[in-house]
């Protein structure tokens, strides 16, 4: 035992000032891990998330299915509703649900205490972006079990939809995290269920873009949400291969998303 009442693992003096275990941060990987893990129980915890990632689209899903209330144009309904519906699902889990929850973790300081953390700015993105893949995983899967049981067929290969929803989920949660890390909470809240509300309906998701004048059709072709159900209805509708215009307009969206937040997220 040293003056400073310090001993090192084998009970051996050590040398003023140390420890043994030294502390320390935890590696950068397990932090990212612990940081995801905590995100994502605190989303499926949440009653208001869980509405708007689960409850809103499976019942636009089965309505519009059901009723014949929007011209889908050839074919059954389902078949033409259920990509765009699993573009929604993207949406509302990575952009509007992410963006509403991290706007109030940084009013009431939950932010805040983690800067002092050692996590990284890009770290805490990263989980919140693993928390939101593991959320619409579960998301998926029930849709596309309420799909099949509504009689959906889908084609084309599996591949090019991973790739589409992981791009797309790159772009909305670098969108969504911007947005939480710029705004005041209130502004964030009333902003991105404005924006969702939107893209419902002009980024077809139920309402196809040709019901649209050509004009605003090039305009509503270039945001995400319609790359990416245009994306997937290429794909699981049509059977085609690897849609390279949707693929690249979600690539610029995410990287332009995830770049602006990394640089202008506040912490507070």
């Amino acid at each position: 035992m040293t003056a400073t009442g310090t001993t090192d693992r084998g009970g051996a003096a050590g040398a003023p000032g140390t420890f043994a275990p030294r502390p320390g941060a935890a590696p950068l990987g397990r932090m990212i891990r612990a940081q995801a893990l905590l995100e994502t129980k605190m989303l499926l915890r949440n009653g208001e998330q869980l509405l708007l990632t689960v409850v809103i689209p499976t019942l636009l899903l089965v309505l519009f299915s059901a009723v014949d209330i929007v011209d889908t144009g050839a074919g059954k309904a389902v078949d033409f509703l259920t990509p765009g519906i699993l573009a929604l699902a993207v949406l509302s889990t990575a952009f509007t649900g992410q963006a509403i929850a991290t706007g109030f973790e940084r009013r009431y300081g939950v932010l805040k205490r983690l800067a002092a953390s050692p996590l990284p700015r890009w770290a805490l993105m990263t989980a919140k972006t693993c928390s939101v893949l593991v959320t619409e995983i579960l998301q998926i899967v029930l849709l596309t079990v309420i799909a099949f049981a509504l009689g959906w067929s889908p084609h084309g290969n599996p591949l090019s939809v991973v790739l589409l929803l992981v791009l797309g989920t790159a772009a909305f949660s670098g969108l969504g995290l911007l947005m939480a890390g710029t705004l005041k909470a209130e502004a964030t809240l009333a902003a991105a269920n404005l924006v969702f509300l939107l893209l419902l309906v002009g980024g077809g998701v139920i309402v196809p873009l040709d019901k649209f004048p050509g004009a605003v059709q090039s305009v509503l072709g270039l945001l995400p949400i319609s790359a990416l159900s245009d994306g997937l209805r290429d794909v699981l509708q049509h059977g085609a291969g690897l849609p390279w215009g949707d693929l690249g307009i979600l690539a610029v969206w995410a990287v332009l998303g995830l770049g602006a937040a990394a640089k202008f997220f506040r912490w507070e």
